[in-house]
Formats: C-alpha cells, structure tokens, sequence
C-alpha cells in the first residue's frame, strides 16, 4: 500500500495536493538515498532552505512510474540512487540568492571551475523555477544492487559544465554506456532526460505541469 505524505505543519492551501505525494523508499525499498541538499555535500556547501530531512518525495504517479524502472535495473542486479526528488520552491530561491552573492566561491573548485557565478544563471543551470517543484522530477544515478556502489558514470551530480551533458564526448565507453542504460530504462517508463544533466528525468506526463509546490521537505 502507497504511504501518503503526512506532514506535521503546512499550508492548509497545499493540503489536498500533497496528499497525493509519497516518500520514495516507502514504496521502494531497495532504491538508495543520498540527499545532498539537507546536508553540506552540494554546490553551495550547506543544507539548503526547505530540507529538513533526507527523504525523497514525488506525486505517487511518478514514484509509480520510478518503482518500475527500478524493477527493471533490478534484472541485471543494478538498481538507482536518489540525490534529488521534489524540490520546494524555497529551496530555488536559496540556489537565485546564492548565485548573486559574488563572494561565496566556497565550492567553486569542485562545482564549477570553469565558469563564473553570472554563467550559471546565463546558460540555465540556475534558474527561477524549476521543474523540481512541480513534484515529477527525479535526480538519480545508477548503483550496483550488491554492494550500493554507484557505478561509473563520467562525471558526479550537480557539476556544472558539459562533462554533465547526457550526450557528452569526455565519457569513455563503458561511461556513456552507464549513461545510455539509464537514459533508457527511465525512458521506457515515461520519464524525459534533460540534455545537460545525465541525472534528471521528468515524468512526461506529470500530474501538476504547471503548479510549483513549496511545502517543506521533512
């Protein structure tokens, strides 16, 4: 049975929609969690405004359609890794406001070498709003089932460069082949990749396409 998202405070103008979203690994259970943005592990290298705990929530019919393509990886005792589900749009804000403080270059070095804070906004990799927060869109890698361990994809999550792009030439073979699975099990389950992060899948046909969701993550 579907576990629905109880919260213990929220806005009462919410309510009836986030009673159709669940925490990820209550419905499945092998699927593993590396929350990056309630922890200091992420480009701005602290937790950011709305994650209060690490859990993965989605609309219960883009964890359905999730739960599938882990059924599938499971096949080839492989499975996924979640570092980003639904995103309040708090929490977008927080990225708007980082990206406009020119003196914190904390995680420059790993995140972003090659680029400056302005490029991160000019070429799309912060944005006002993102599609995050309208609940069906996921941020996963691939892991091997056995042991946990992400396999090796050519590049991590949340580097803002090309190296990031699904398409990418750096990869080495084996890489890209990591990348083309993933790409292809998310998409025989309904999701769409987004062309500059290997990682992100929106489901196609998402519940609340035009509605941006701001309830805490906890």
């Amino acid at each position: 049975m579907l576990a629905l998202l109880s919260l213990k405070t929220f806005n009462p103008a919410y309510a009836q929609v986030q009673e159709d979203f669940v925490y990820v690994d209550t419905l499945i259970p092998s699927i593993h969690l590396d929350i990056r943005y309630a922890s200091a592990n992420n480009f701005i290298g602290g937790p950011i405004d709305g994650y209060y705990r690490p859990c993965a929530l989605l609309t219960q019919t883009a964890a359905e359609a999730l739960m599938a393509a882990q059924n599938e990886l499971a096949k080839f005792n492989l499975g996924l890794k979640i570092f980003d589900a639904y995103r309040p749009q708090r929490a977008v804000r927080h990225f708007v406001r980082w990206s406009q403080d020119a003196d914190d270059v904390a995680m420059k070095d790993v995140y972003y070498p090659h680029l400056d804070k302005p490029s991160l906004i000019e070429e799309g990799y912060i944005a006002a709003r993102s599609s995050h927060s309208r609940g069906s869109t996921v941020d996963v890698t691939l892991v091997d089932l056995n042991n946990g361990e992400e396999l090796d994809m050519g590049g991590f999550f949340d580097y803002f460069g090309p190296e990031s792009w699904s398409y990418a030439k750096t990869p080495t073979t084996m890489q890209r082949a990591h990348r083309m699975l993933l790409q292809t099990v998310m998409e025989k389950q309904g999701f769409v990749h987004y062309p500059q992060e290997w990682w992100h899948f929106t489901l196609a046909n998402e519940p609340y396409p035009d509605t941006y969701f701001d309830f805490p993550v906890q």
